[in-house]
Parts: C-alpha cells; structure tokens; sequence
C-alpha cells in the first residue's frame, strides 16, 4: 500500500464510531458545509457523517446502500501512515498507523512520504 505522511494533527469527534450495513434504514438529515459529500445520519446504532453515495438519498428516511464505517484516526504531525482505502472524491483516505489503528483521515491533512 502506499505510504503517507501527516502534515497537521487530526483530532476525531467526541462521538462514538458508527458502522453501518448494506439494507439498514437510517435517517438522513444535514449536509456538510465542509465536506459536501457527507450527510449526517441517525441509525440505531448512533450517529455520524455518511458520504451521500452510500445512501439510496440525502433526505429523510433512506437506505444504506454500501457498508460504512465513520471510524476516525487521530494523528499527529509527522506522523507515518499506510493508505489502505483511498475516497479521494470525498476527501478522505482510510489509513493504518504504526501502530495498528485505522481509521478515516482527512485528505487536506495528509502529504504523501518519500
């Protein structure tokens, strides 16, 4: 996979993860000023910013139609990364640190190593 260098700290949401399922009904409510792609969704298992892509809509009562994970990693400047997924239309990229942890990173954040 490639290798990835973050350039600024990224600090996750005082919220818990949410993974959704293919089939589930969630309700789809706001759309992000930032991050266009994104709704935020209330399901059963919690809330959480969901790309509208993965949804059958972007309002109201919808289904999931791909699996998602809101999963967020936190990191520091400096920090090295593995770019396991790359959503670049998003802007976001699922990474795994050195560590072992993985999560969702924000793309602007991000400077690819070597």
């Amino acid at each position: 996979m490639t290798g990835i260098v973050a350039k600024s700290s990224h600090e996750i949401p005082d919220r818990l993860p949410l993974q959704l399922v293919a089939g589930e009904r969630v309700d789809a409510g706001e759309r992000s000023r930032e991050w266009r792609e994104f709704v935020f969704v209330t399901a059963a298992g919690g809330t959480g910013w969901v790309p509208v892509r993965c949804l059958s809509g972007s309002k109201g009562t919808v289904t999931v139609r791909t699996a998602y994970d809101t999963t967020e990693l936190a990191t520091s400047a400096g920090e090295q990364l593995e770019v396991i997924t790359e959503d670049i239309r998003s802007g976001w990229l699922w990474c795994r640190s050195r560590e072992g942890r993985e999560g969702w990173v924000p793309l602007n954040t991000l400077d690819r190593a070597g």
